[in-house]
């Protein structure tokens, strides 16, 4: 997960949340902070200062509606620094992709501050934001996402993708009509708790997973109003829905499978000398790894299916570019799953990851977050930047990613962007410039997503399952646009959804 930041607009559920007398009390509140916040002037040396004509909500409702638009002509009005005014924060951006690394490398600019106030909002784990020790070793378990345990995760994936999908492959080659979301939903919640905390054994497996991911959506659902502040009891039965979770994600529950991963392993090792097995908090450290596995995986499937079952020419480059592997390798494609491919295979894939790394470019509007944590000024390649204490900076990568000077077409889905000469391309230029960063959908420095390796290679195994074994054809062939009410959050999901079809090869 790239952390970003929500809450910054107000919601049409309010009025029912909150009711007559707490709308009261926030009205109240809501006062004290406009009049706080109407105060702040533009220091020298500080960014433009842009905090609108509504006091608190400042720019909000511009920015939701249109994040790139809004962003882009600010960029033009202002240059490429600026500070808004969001839901009563002050949040610099910093758009020029030169300036990107004195952001990541300045020690005053903390990511773990900002990340430890959010576990504690949404996932109610309140013990990181007073034990550096147990931060520094809940880090040292990304080790487990990489490299000879990423070959381990990536046999594990393969494995339960079998357990999806074999029974279909033997059955007739009728056509199956289902709606694309619920499907990536269905196929990556299932793949990934299995991959990460292991298969239940008992005769209920499917309904322990369709239970448990249900419940996962709704607590999603609320999830960037929880990342917001609202209070938790405001919410509806969302408060319930997470202890279930929770429950359902102790060490006691998670005994009960089998072939749990390294990282889950060594997880409860660490949080077993931390807590007591008792202690509630174990399960929402659990509930902050599945979640933060999940939530950006299933969209990015989405819309690569999406893209893909729109557009034949890219759908048939890839079917011959894993065709030609599998030849190459001696394998064929029988009746059931057999085939298998090693991470080194998948990564020679060139036209099926610029394929995924496209629709990342397109669609992720993550924001990568740091909190100001004393006034400092901030050395930049064209110009100093004072910033505030208490305020966050911000960088926005979707304006890179839609930049034409870097990007030809930027807004259209070109699935070989990312090759060259049918190998990958990795040189991008602005201002006649080669740019260090120019693809940031998994953030930047050490907020980088841990888990960026296995989230690629489960999709990359699922397309090429997908496309190995089963016609696909879409339905309703119409544009989807995406849905910003998940803004600064990473994939969106789609504003709507739309039908495809898919029957066994035969």
């Amino acid at each position: 997960m790239s952390a970003g930041m929500g809450g910054f607009w107000p919601e049409p559920w309010l009025t029912r949340s909150l009711g007559y007398p707490g709308l009261a009390l926030a009205a109240a509140l809501l006062l004290l902070v406009l009049c706080l916040n109407a105060r702040r002037t533009r220091r020298p040396g500080e960014p433009p200062l842009i905090k609108g004509w509504l006091p608190y909500f400042g720019q909000a409702l511009k920015l939701q509606k249109d994040p790139l638009g809004f962003m882009t002509s600010l960029q033009k009005q202002y240059g490429d620094i600026f500070t808004l005014l969001l839901g009563g924060k002050y949040i610099t951006f910093i758009l020029d992709p030169f300036h990107y690394t004195s952001v990541a490398k300045n020690q005053k600019l903390s990511f773990q501050i900002f990340t430890n106030k959010f576990l504690k909002r949404v996932f109610s784990i309140k013990k990181m934001l007073t034990d550096s020790d147990l931060i520094d070793e809940i880090h040292s378990t990304y080790q487990f996402l990489q490299g000879k345990h990423l070959d381990i995760l990536m046999e594990s994936t393969m494995q339960n993708l079998k357990q999806v999908f074999e029974p279909q492959l033997l059955k007739t080659t009728s056509w199956s009509t289902e709606y694309l979301l619920p499907f990536c939903n269905s196929v990556i919640f299932e793949m990934t708790f299995t991959t990460i905390y292991g298969n239940i054994l008992a005769d209920d497996k499917k309904t322990f997973i369709t239970e448990l991911k249900d419940d996962f959506l709704k607590f999603d659902e609320k999830f960037t109003r929880l990342a917001s502040g609202i209070p938790i009891e405001l919410l509806g039965n969302i408060k319930s829905v997470r202890t279930k979770l929770i429950k359902d994600l102790t060490i006691e529950s998670l005994a009960k499978l089998q072939g749990m991963s390294e990282v889950v392993q060594r997880r409860n090792d660490i949080l077993e000398k931390y807590y007591t097995p008792k202690d509630t908090e174990i399960g929402a450290h659990h509930l902050g790894l599945l979640w933060a596995s999940v939530t950006n995986t299933v969209p990015t499937m989405f819309w690569a299916m999406y893209y893909l079952l729109r557009n034949p020419k890219a759908m048939a480059v890839l079917r011959d570019e894993i065709d030609h592997l599998l030849q190459s390798t001696g394998q064929k494609k029988g009746p059931g799953f057999s085939i298998y491919l090693t991470r080194e295979q998948l990564d020679s894939l060139v036209y099926l990851e610029s394929t995924i790394l496209e629709v990342l470019r397109l669609c992720s509007f993550s924001g990568i977050f740091r909190f100001v944590q004393e006034d400092l000024t901030l050395h930049l390649e064209s110009q100093d930047c004072c910033l505030r204490k208490g305020d966050f900076v911000v960088i926005f990568p979707p304006i890179l990613h839609h930049d034409p000077e870097i990007f030809e077409a930027p807004d259209e889905f070109r699935f070989d962007r990312f090759t060259e000469n049918g190998k990958k391309k990795t040189t991008f230029f602005k201002r006649g410039k080669k740019l260090k960063y120019y693809h940031l959908p998994f953030g930047l420095g050490v907020s980088k997503c841990p888990g960026r390796f296995l989230a690629m290679v489960e999709i990359k195994q699922l397309l090429v399952v997908l496309l190995t074994y089963f016609d696909l054809e879409i339905i309703d062939n119409k544009p989807l646009e995406l849905n910003y009410s998940r803004f600064l959050f990473g994939i969106p999901y789609p504003d709507s959804d739309v039908l495809f079809r898919y029957k066994i090869k035969s």
